[in-house]
């Protein structure tokens, strides 16, 4: 499954360069962008990784829960202003 556009997303909702989040990964620009451009697959223990260091915990929890790549995306482009309420509004709001 291609994901490359959220994994860009959750990296741009945190502000960062391609190279800033390889150094935090330790590994290379490169991959990040193999990454980012689904020229390579990313590992579900690398996905944890690049969740943790964006803080981008809310997408991984909904890959995880079976909500499809397109709703993840469209709902991490209408959080990205706000992280707190963004997140609350990722998954439906308070009940």
């Amino acid at each position: 499954m291609e994901y490359g556009a959220i994994l860009k997303a959750c990296r741009k909702r945190k502000g960062w360069t391609q190279e800033d989040l390889a150094h935090e990964l330790q590994i290379e620009q490169a991959d990040v962008s193999r990454f980012e451009n689904d020229r390579r697959e990313l590992p579900m223990s690398m996905f944890q990784k690049w969740a943790m260091a964006t803080q981008s915990q809310d997408v991984l929890v909904a890959f995880i829960a079976g909500m499809d790549g397109i709703t993840i995306l469209a709902n991490l482009l209408t959080t990205m202003a706000t992280p707190i309420t963004g997140f609350i509004s990722f998954f439906g709001g308070l009940a």
